[in-house]
C-alpha cells in the first residue's frame, strides 16, 4: 500500500496532523490498530475534553518543565489562539474556563473526537485498522513500515503513538520500540501528571475532601525554596492526593526515596500567620465556652477537623478560652504548612500522561523529523516533551503535528 504520508496512531497528535497534512494535498494513511481513533481524547479533562489553554505560547513554555526550548518553534507557527481557531472552524464552539482551560460549550469531549475524524474523512484521509511493528529503513532512510498483515510504503512516515499511560485507550508503547530500530535514544519513562501516595494515613480519613482553594508546595529535602508551589485545587484519596495541584505537582518529582520529598499544603493562603492568627483569637472570644473541636468548624470542613486537632496535640474537648498562646500559635503554623511525606506515584496506567520518551536533541525542531533517519518523524507525547494540566499537552500535540505537517 502506498501513500504520501503514512501516520501511525489516530490520537490527538495523529489526527491533526493527518488533516493538516491531508488539506496540502498530501495522500494520507493513518494506522491505527484501535477500532476507533482519539480514545484518549474521551477521558481527558474528566470526559469534557481540556482542548488547550487560551494563553500565548510563552505561557505554554512557561508551562513545561522540560524541553520548553524545543517546543519554541512549533508554538510560534501553531499557537493557542490557532488551535481554539481550527476547532471553532470546524463546528465546534469552545468556552474558557477557570486557569484559562478550553473545553467544547458542550461539555463533550466526544464532540472534539468526532470532529477531527470528520475533518480527516472530508479531505480524503485513509484510515486502517492495523498494528505496526516494524520500520522499513532502506539506507538509512525510512520509506514506510510494515505490520503482520501488510507492508505501507510513505515518502514520510510519522509516529504519533503516544507514551504508555493509560492503555486502555491503546498506548501500548510500541512507538517506543520503533523509535530504537531507527537508532533513536528513548529516556527514562515514568508516570507524569499522576497522583501521589503518601506515608501518612492521614490522607485515607480524609478520602473524599476536595479543597478548592489552598497552596501546594512541593518541597526536596534541604531545599530553600520549593520546586513547585501553586494555588488551586486538590482531593483526598485512600493512597494519598489527587486534584490538579498534585498532578502538576508531580511533573516536578524525580527519583522518589524515603524523606526526599515533602507536600505542604496552606490550607489559608488569602491569610497571612498574623491574620489567621487573630481570626482565631476572634473565634475563642466569641465562643469561649466552645469545645476546640468544634471551635475549628468555623475554620474547616468537617473531615479535616479530627486531622488537625490529632497533629495539633489539644485535646479535643478543650474549652476555646483554655488554649494557651503556645497551643494557638502552632495551630496556626499547621494550618499554614500542613505537611505530608511522599512515599511514590501511583502506576504509569494512571498517569494522565508519560514522561520521558524520543531524545528531542535527535529531533528538528521545526519539522519534528528524526536527525538520524530521513523520512521518519515524530509527534505528540512520544516526544520527551511534558507539560502541567490546563490543556498544555494537548496543544504540544498539535503544534508537534502542525510542525510536521507544514515541515
Amino acid at each position: 500500500m502506498n501513500c504520501d504520508r503514512l501516520i501511525i496512531g489516530g490520537g490527538a497528535s495523529g489526527l491533526f496532523c493527518a488533516v493538516q497534512a491531508a488539506w496540502l494535498g498530501e495522500e494520507v494513511i493513518v494506522a491505527e490498530h484501535e477500532k476507533k481513533c482519539g480514545k484518549k481524547l474521551l477521558i481527558t479533562g474528566k470526559g469534557r475534553c481540556n482542548v488547550t489553554n487560551n494563553c500565548d505560547a510563552s505561557a505554554v513554555m512557561k508551562n513545561i518543565p522540560r524541553n520548553s526550548r524545543f517546543m519554541y518553534s512549533a508554538l510560534s507557527r501553531f499557537s493557542p489562539e490557532d488551535t481554539m481557531a481550527f476547532f471553532e472552524s470546524l463546528g465546534v464552539p469552545l468556552k474558557t474556563e477557570r486557569g484559562n482551560r478550553v473545553f467544547p460549550v458542550s461539555d463533550k469531549a466526544e464532540d472534539i473526537r468526532s470532529a477531527l475524524v470528520q475533518a480527516c474523512r472530508d479531505a480524503g484521509v485513509r484510515f486502517v485498522t492495523d498494528e505496526i511493528n516494524a520500520l522499513l529503513i532502506e539506507d538509512g532512510r525510512c520509506v514506510g513500515a510494515r505490520s503482520n498483515l501488510a507492508e505501507y510504503y510513505s515518502a514520510k512516515t510519522v509516529i504519533a503513538t503516544g507514551g504508555k499511560s493509560y492503555p486502555v485507550t491503546g498506548s501500548t508503547g510500541i512507538g517506543y520500540e520503533l523509535a530504537a530500530q531507527a537508532g533513536h535514544t528513548v529516556t527514562s519513562l515514568s508516570p507524569s501528571l499522576v497522583p501521589i501516595v503518601t506515608e501518612e494515613r492521614d490522607c485515607a480519613e480524609m478520602m473524599g475532601l476536595s479543597l478548592r482553594n489552598c497552596t501546594l508546595s512541593l518541597w526536596e529535602a534541604d531545599a530553600k525554596k520549593p520546586v513547585y508551589s501553586e494555588l488551586g485545587e486538590m482531593l483526598f484519596t485512600h493512597f494519598g492526593m489527587s486534584g490538579p495541584l498534585v498532578l502538576s505537582a508531580s511533573a516536578h518529582l524525580g527519583e522518589i526515596k524515603k524523606n526526599k520529598y515533602k507536600i505542604s499544603i496552606d490550607l489559608k493562603p488569602a491569610l497571612s500567620e498574623q491574620k489567621l492568627d487573630e481570626r482565631i483569637r476572634r473565634d475563642i472570644s466569641a465562643s469561649p465556652n466552645k469545645d476546640y473541636s468544634n471551635l475549628l468548624r468555623g475554620v474547616l470542613p468537617a473531615k479535616l477537623i479530627p486531622v488537625i486537632v490529632e497533629r495539633s496535640g489539644i485535646e479535643s474537648f478543650k474549652k476555646a478560652n483554655q488554649i494557651t498562646a503556645p497551643e494557638r500559635e502552632g495551630l496556626v503554623k499547621l494550618l499554614k504548612h500542613l505537611e505530608f511525606t511522599v512515599k511514590g506515584l501511583r502506576p504509569i496506567e494512571e498517569a494522565i500522561i508519560t514522561r520521558g520518551g524520543v531524545c528531542t536533541d535527535e529531533l528538528s525542531p521545526k519539522t519534528m523529523e528524526s536527525k538520524l533517519t530521513a523520512g521518519l518523524y515524530f509527534v505528540g507525547e512520544i516526544i520527551d516533551v511534558d507539560a502541567y494540566t490546563g490543556g498544555f499537552n494537548l496543544q504540544i500535540a498539535f503544534s508537534t503535528a502542525y510542525a510536521c505537517a507544514n515541515g
